[in-house]
């Protein structure tokens, strides 16, 4: 991400689990490297005798803070104990409380802002909440700037109130969620981050205009995420790594580009132009994890995770592409969304059952972000491709199958890289009556060799001009973005490449794999005529998620 780029994690309520979250974070360190700082909202300390004994060893030093940690103040009355500074002041070694309320800005330029506690019902506050003057006192210094366009990073321990709105809907009871002060201090302060807990869910929005369309400048994106508490029973979300260049050094045409799944801004009254304002969103495709699994196409709401981060390394915007005519199947903010599909969620990436699959194990591996094409990745989503990729192969090799991965950036809105198995022999396939993840016939060995030929001579009969390139070679030398291309990519390494001149079959990698020389399946070939029940898909996905969950990376992060 370069030397410019923070690597920053976020964690919801850590409710006195300090060891266990420095536990998670060491192992988080250990396989991806040193994190600048950890932010923590919601409840740091927890309310029983345990918790008590541990932070002692954290507060006598026998114990040590792995990172930079810094924390909200109280939001509870049983834990105000363990804050001898409402302005903040360092409770341990790397473990600093940063206050009630203010402004923290790092030797990097980031810029934080922050509110402890919970909303005061009465005046005086209580010293575990904020009151309507701390709100001000924070807003008022930055707002008359002249120059101020946003802070990076906003945290609060409650929520923002109607946070949910114009965007996808969260797993907690919105009727009694949130805080209208809140709200009122992230439309004012126009975070890129703005992080909360105490709802113990892990809830992450679409990104969301800080700007109105077609009447004001176009500035950055927020994006709103609540993690869940510590070690909680249901496993939900409660770390979340980003890395991210401070607004004040960054390119300023870099820092307001927006992405295709951004939505209204939540806390403004809809106007007279909000339908105008729709329309023309259309310029920035709403995208929310949407993957028209046989066109195949994903976007994920966030989650993951997600993270672009705004770096330097952002991916460029592609020209603005058309939408789909018809309902986005699998947009995680719609109400038909499919998300049965799905098999394991990343970072930036993520895997799902492809529609129609030309075999049972057929998937589609899809970054979170809108990209139109691998060449067009940024370099920490190329990074983790790379490894689905690795443990998708190590997954079919593990049952005697062959890998094969093959793009088509022609005519298609997103990234959509699709992955069919081979077994080690030919194969004759049912989609509904195959029980066993592949059912072996007799025949001849189909090698990787066989794979090649079999593109190629396809290739040749339609006068296409597939080419070998090297194994090591990057698309991106070969392929600018905005080039429509084909390409191969087999379980040796070996990659074949075509660059897409016109009237190019969009069928032509399945019909490769189910012809008669390899999965001698040539009904399934298209992915229309090879249609399931939805009972047969979820059981079909849950087969696949079972069977991939032993080299599943994404679940350890």
């Amino acid at each position: 991400m370069g030397d410019k780029s923070l690597r920053v994690l976020a964690c919801g309520d850590v409710d006195g689990n300090i060891t266990a979250l420095f536990n998670r974070v060491n192992a988080i360190q250990k396989k991806s490297g040193l994190f600048d700082l950890l932010l923590c909202v919601g409840n740091f300390f927890g309310s029983s005798s345990e918790s008590e004994t541990e932070w002692e060893c954290y507060k006598s030093g026998t114990k040590k803070a792995p990172i930079h940690t810094y924390i909200l103040g109280a939001a509870s009355q049983e834990t105000t104990k363990y804050f001898p500074n409402s302005d903040g002041c360092e409770l341990a070694e790397n473990i600093t409380c940063l206050g009630r309320r203010g402004i923290f800005t790092g030797a990097s330029g980031l810029q934080i802002a922050y509110v402890s506690g919970r909303e005061a019902l009465q005046e005086p506050a209580p010293s575990h909440c904020f009151s309507p003057k701390d709100i001000t006192t924070l807003a008022a210094p930055l707002l008359s700037g002249s120059k101020f366009r946003g802070v990076d990073i906003l945290l609060t321990s409650q929520w923002p109130r109607g946070i949910w709105q114009f965007g996808n809907s969260p797993e907690t009871d919105t009727k009694v969620c949130g805080a209208s002060s809140i709200a009122d201090l992230a439309n004012k302060l126009k975070p890129r981050y703005h992080f909360a807990g105490l709802e113990g869910v892990h809830y992450e929005r679409l990104p969301y205009r800080n700007h109105v369309v077609l009447q004001e400048n176009a500035q950055h994106v927020s994006r709103f995420i609540a993690l869940a508490t510590v070690n909680n029973p249901a496993k939900k979300k409660y770390l979340y790594a980003f890395n991210i260049v401070p607004m004040k050094i960054m390119d300023p045409t870099e820092l307001v580009k927006q992405p295709q799944d951004v939505t209204e801004n939540p806390y403004r009254k809809p106007a007279k132009e909000v339908k105008k304002d729709i329309a023309v969103a259309s310029e920035e495709p709403a995208s929310q994890f949407f993957f028209d699994l046989g066109q195949k196409k994903p976007q994920h709401q966030g989650r993951k995770r997600h993270s672009d981060g705004g770096g330097p390394h952002q991916h460029k915007q592609p020209r603005r592409h058309p939408q789909p005519t018809g309902p986005c199947w699998f947009c995680l903010a719609s109400p038909d969304v499919e998300k049965h599909l799905v098999i394991s969620i990343g970072t930036h990436c993520y895997m799902a059952l492809a529609k129609g699959g030309l075999t049972l194990d057929h998937v589609l591996l899809l970054p979170i972000g809108h990209y139109q094409s691998v060449v067009e990745l940024a370099s920490d989503v190329v990074e983790e491709l790379e490894k689905y990729k690795s443990a998708f192969r190590k997954f079919c090799k593990s049952r005697g199958q062959r890998c094969v991965l093959f793009e088509r950036n022609y005519r298609s809105q997103h990234l959509q890289l699709q992955i069919s198995l081979s077994s080690a022999t030919k194969m004759n396939r049912s989609l509904v009556d195959d029980v066993e993840p592949a059912v072996p016939v007799p025949g001849e060995k189909c090698s990787t060799e066989d794979i090649k030929e079999a593109f190629m001579t396809q290739a040749e009969e339609q006068q296409i001009e597939l080419m070998e390139i090297p194994a090591h070679t990057d698309l991106k030398q070969i392929a600018p973005p905005g080039t429509p291309y084909f390409y191969v990519e087999l379980d040796t390494g070996e990659k074949l490449f075509y660059r897409i001149k016109r009237n190019f079959p969009l069928q032509f990698g399945r019909e490769v794999l189910a012809s008669e020389a390899l999965l001698n399946t040539p009904m399934r070939a298209d992915w229309r005529e090879c249609k399931s029940s939805r009972d047969e898909e979820e059981a079909q996905a849950k087969q696949v998620r079972a069977d991939y969950e032993p080299f599943d990376f994404a679940l350890d992060d």
